[in-house]
């Protein structure tokens, strides 16, 4: 798709020529792949302010050159093992004065190695200019996304007849992760979390030999990358018949979840979209309870932006999908959190893309 990643680069070009920069060295790995359609370990994209001094330079090594012929034909190639360097050279060479680099990536020792092959320039600092750029998709990268939602709505669908008590947190990881990949996935867009009963309290937990047991309730996080693009889901069940407490945080979350989910539109505050959530939590006394941000963006990362949390400043816009994923944790008896990606939509509100249903399974 050449037109799409010309397109994009003819975006990009616009912010360079704001900044006052010559070119841009762009160099974090999913900003070429958005740019260029190459997707590698070792690539780096020289773009010029303007299209006249041609539609930029892709250097990578022998390894992905025959790829990078075959996604990016339009490009100039260079092959090189130091792509930066070559490329620093390479815009001296042309008589770019001032290049623009993606500072939040590259760390003090790369710079000073760039710096030193481009003579006679002067870097400065690009910014997260690509990254706002990737915020709002286009229509083939949400069908992207979409496919990687109903392979993780599927896997999950698959699976749940095989939870019930014995089987192991990593196990069932295991049986994620490869229903996804028979599903048709890249791989996991994540390392799969599966927390039961008091792991549950922990949102990030690395699952475990543990095995489930009856009265457990128990959180699977996970997702399919697809096409480069990942989803990012998240399921809590009851094995046996829930307690009082366990009901309860459920439906507090779920109500949460929804409120969240209502709140998401065009123009919204992310902050405001995020308190949404957090106050219906916060009114249930469990404010301590709820530590992270609402939810993020995704797309060509797991996380990227926009990030939706307190503090957080931006507004969402037509065609940006995010998570939606309140949760409650309590210490020592386990936890809840219930997530779903969704897409900002110009018809109003969020359409939903990750399927599988958020009322309380029992197993």
């Amino acid at each position: 798709m050449p037109e799409i990643h010309q397109a994009r680069r003819v975006r990009a070009q616009e912010l360079v020529r704001a900044l006052g920069a010559d070119a841009v060295l762009v160099t974090a790995a999913p900003n070429v792949r958005y740019l260029t359609g190459l997707a590698s370990s070792n690539a780096a994209l020289l773009l010029p302010a303007d299209a006249a001094d041609g539609a930029g330079v892709l250097a990578t090594d022998s390894r992905y050159a025959l790829a990078a012929r075959r996604d990016a034909p339009d490009l100039e190639l260079i092959t090189d093992r130091s792509i930066e360097g070559k490329l620093a050279a390479e815009a001296a060479r042309r008589g770019v004065r001032t290049l623009a680099f993606e500072a939040h990536e590259m760390t003090v020792e790369r710079h000073a190695a760039l710096a030193a092959r481009a003579e006679g320039v002067a870097t400065v600092p690009f910014g997260r200019k690509i990254e706002e750029l990737r915020m709002v998709k286009d229509p083939s990268e949400l069908e992207l996304l979409a496919a990687a939602c109903r392979i993780s709505s599927q896997a999950i669908a698959d699976v749940l007849p095989r939870i019930g008590p014995g089987l192991s947190e990593r196990s069932l990881a295991s049986l994620l992760d490869y229903r996804m990949t028979q599903l048709g996935a890249d791989r996991p867009a994540f390392e799969t979390i599966v927390a039961s009963g008091p792991n549950g309290a922990i949102p990030h937990h690395a699952p475990t030999d543990r095995p489930l047991r009856r009265g457990d309730l128990v959180t699977m996080d996970f997702g399919a990358r697809y096409g480069g693009y990942h989803a990012d889901m998240t399921r809590t069940v009851a094995v046996g018949e829930p307690a009082g407490w366990q009901r309860d945080v459920y439906d507090l979350v779920a109500e949460a979840q929804r409120t969240g989910i209502e709140a998401v539109a065009i123009g919204a505050e992310v902050g405001a979209v995020d308190a949404a959530a957090r106050e219906v939590i916060e009114a249930a006394g469990h404010a301590e309870h709820f530590g992270h941000g609402l939810g993020h963006g995704v797309g060509l990362e797991i996380h990227e932006a926009p990030m939706l949390g307190y503090g957080a400043a931006g507004k969402l816009a037509d065609r940006v999908p995010i998570t939606v994923e309140p949760g409650v944790y309590l210490p020592g008896k386990g936890g809840v959190r219930i997530e779903d990606v969704v897409v900002v939509t110009a018809g109003g509100g969020a359409r939903i893309l990750t399927s599988t249903t958020r009322e309380l399974l029992v197993l």
